[in-house]
């Protein structure tokens, strides 16, 4: 009982269980578009490089605005934010339903409704993460943390095995009608909510003057800065699954859709029990030393991709991979959070997610043409060398940090 209720703290609070509970059927919803979306693609055009591009179309918008929503979510009330961006991802998912239904749907298409989603999600990923704090208070902040990355990884399980499902009872248009239902539960958790205190600070400052205050606090604190340069190499090299499991399934496994997406679920299940792993841990505050170990641990697992060549070798990898991923993005989340002043959360966490996701384009394309070029064997690996290579020297120009990071005392 009482780890049940160190590991669920944080959804003691009515309007974190109302936001968490949306966001659970959401996120599905959004993993069963994602899965279908890419196998679409690749039925399409046979092309890693074109399956990789629309991950770019969506990530671009996140590198170009993240900074820039940053100081707008600072400055306005986050439920509002948010009520207009899942609203918006509904009329795009609406959209791209009836496009695949009908059978008219053109490549171009797919790459600009992809467009319009990474725009909203430029203002509804930072606004996500810094409303946690609103809706939790600092006491449980770390267990909201873990609980709202669990929503993340329980999608990423049940998403693609559904998607995989839906694809082969049904239909692809069908995948994408269930990610268009799924933001309307979102939307009704947010209704749902009432806030006593909201945090917006209609700031009248120019708006790179704000983005400068957020940019100039990750560079001074150096443990955030550690983070941030961290991320920059694992989030860009490390986190392209959605490009490469695919290819790899077709071309090493010579399997299919299902393949496909049981390979996507034995990441989330390596998430999911990452997740709920930290959710109980983070009673005891950052784990800087676990952060360090699965941050090398995922590029060297995806460089030892170069020998497998089964596929219950690929499902346990996939396991593993994810449960490093998961631990490290969980860490990462935590590092910026952690102490930050409230009136400067939605800025700084615009940079963690302009890490975490706005990177991602430089990656799909790098694997998506390394693949082009080679084959679905050399993806995982391609990535996991060369992080490997950029990794050392951030490690050895931070060693004082590092080595304080690896011999911790525990931070509460």
């Amino acid at each position: 009982m009482n780890f049940l209720r160190s590991t669920f703290s944080s959804l003691s609070e009515k309007n974190f269980r109302y936001f968490w509970i949306g966001q659970c059927i959401s996120v599905m919803g959004t993993w069963v578009q994602r899965t279908a979306q890419t196998w679409l693609v690749y039925q399409m055009t046979k092309s890693a490089f074109k399956v990789g591009l629309p991950s770019a179309f969506q990530f671009i918008p996140i590198l170009a605005l993240t900074l820039v929503a940053g100081t707008l979510i600072d400055r306005f009330p986050k439920r509002t934010i948010l009520l207009v961006t899942q609203f918006g991802f509904l009329i795009l998912g609406a959209i791209m339903t009836t496009l695949v239904y009908l059978k008219i749907v053109q490549y171009w298409e797919i790459l600009l409704i992809a467009l319009g989603y990474g725009i909203l999600q430029s203002f509804d990923t930072p606004t996500r993460q810094s409303f946690v704090v609103e809706l939790v208070g600092q006491k449980n902040l770390m267990n909201g943390i873990s609980l709202n990355s669990t929503i993340f990884n329980l999608a990423k399980i049940a998403g693609p095995s559904l998607a995989g499902l839906l694809m082969v009872q049904f239909s692809v248009s069908f995948c994408f009608l269930v990610d268009t239902i799924s933001y309307v539960a979102v939307l009704f958790g947010l209704f749902l909510i009432q806030q006593k205190n909201v945090v917006a600070s209609h700031s009248h400052e120019r708006i790179w003057s704000d983005v400068k205050d957020g940019l100039s606090y990750v560079w001074r604190h150096s443990a955030v800065r550690l983070s941030a340069e961290l991320m920059l190499v694992v989030c860009t090299l490390n986190y392209n699954n959605n490009v490469i499991i695919p290819i790899f399934a077709k071309t090493v496994l010579h399997s299919g859709a299902q393949t496909y997406a049981n390979l996507l679920s034995a990441t989330g299940i390596g998430s999911l029990i990452a997740a709920f792993l930290m959710s109980y841990l983070s009673r005891f505050g950052l784990q800087r030393n676990i952060y360090l170990y699965v941050g090398v641990g995922t590029a060297a697992l995806q460089a030892a991709m170069i020998f497998v060549h089964t596929y219950w070798m690929a499902m346990l990898m996939m396991v593993l991979i994810g449960f490093c991923n998961m631990i490290f993005l969980n860490q990462s989340n935590a590092s910026f959070q952690f102490s930050i002043p409230n009136e400067l959360r939605g800025r700084i966490m615009s940079v963690y997610v302009l890490l975490n996701q706005g990177t991602t384009p430089v990656g799909s394309l790098f694997v998506g043409g390394i693949m082009d070029v080679s084959s679905g064997f050399w993806g995982f690996p391609a990535c996991g060398f060369l992080a490997l290579l950029l990794l050392a020297p951030v490690l050895i120009k931070n060693r004082p940090l590092v080595t304080k990071w690896l011999h911790p005392k525990t931070e509460n």
